[in-house]
């Protein structure tokens, strides 16, 4: 009887070890990328949000799903324009009293991010850029009716299996109906995240706007937890989480609501 090739054998599972190992490293550094917003790397991610006690009576509820597509343009060897927008679809019901449920687009929020392709000396990644505020809502009470434009930008850290920032943006209306409320908003959106060697992502992050017409902030805290999978060779990041409203607006959500997200990314 042959003996077996154990050094053959051997060698071969040790061929499949580091394989699974370098994929794995991999897919955790892919999912890292998704945790900088101005990473070189196409993602859509559809993100479905969940809010309630809205409106005046406190009675609405509301489901947000918004399609943001990014896209990394190469503009030379030291400089990317990352464009970054979000459009919202919505289903809301007794938000607006009487008016029962509307459901539709709302208005899109486009950002464009002027980004260093490498990161500062210092370990830093930035972008800053333009946002622009469009009034596509297909209903009156699903969107401003108000253009808007100002500044945005993005500064975060990663180190290990950490990252750590802040994106901000203000928008100041320049034209619309006038009948409608002015649109003066700071949007500030901290962020924590940590990705394990497996590509899953615990992230906490706040996403608070404060409206400098109605004097007032609106902080949803947000936690979520995502994996990363492939589907053949489609990476696609999968998740979920909870988000608590430590601070409200007139008419604006209340107390818990939840998110689920489903982000589709196509590496270079």
């Amino acid at each position: 009887m042959p003996r077996p090739n154990i050094s053959l054998s051997c060698s071969l599972l040790l061929a499949v070890g580091l394989h699974g190992n370098l994929a794995m490293a991999d897919d955790a550094e892919l999912a890292k990328k998704l945790s900088n917003p101005v990473a070189s790397l196409i993602s859509v991610p559809f993100q479905l949000n969940y809010d309630e006690k809205l409106g005046p009576q406190g009675h609405g509820k509301r489901y947000q799903l918004n399609f943001q597509p990014v896209v990394p343009i190469s503009l030379n060897e030291d400089w990317n324009l990352i464009s970054r927008t979000i459009l919202p679809l919505i289903h809301q019901d007794e938000v607006v009293p009487n008016q029962g449920n509307r459901s539709g687009t709302g208005d899109i929020t486009q950002s464009l991010f002027f980004s260093p392709k490498a990161p500062s000396e210092s370990g830093y990644i930035w972008g800053v850029g333009p946002a622009f505020l469009l009034p596509t809502a297909s209903d009156d009470s699903l969107g401003t009716e108000k253009w808007a434009a100002g500044p945005t930008a993005v500064v975060l850290k990663q180190q290990g299996e950490w990252t750590l920032g802040a994106l901000a943006n203000h928008l100041w209306d320049y034209a619309g109906d006038g009948n409608r409320a002015p649109v003066d908003a700071t949007f500030i959106q901290p962020f924590v995240a940590y990705t394990t060697p497996t590509a899953w992502t615990y992230t906490l992050n706040s996403e608070a706007t404060y409206d400098w017409e109605a004097e007032q902030w609106a902080v949803p805290l947000n936690a979520q937890i995502t994996k990363l999978l492939k589907f053949g060779k489609q990476p696609v990041s999968v998740g979920g989480g909870v988000r608590y409203w430590a601070e409200h607006a007139d008419n604006g959500p209340e107390g818990w609501g939840a998110r689920m997200v489903v982000v589709f990314l196509f590496p270079k």
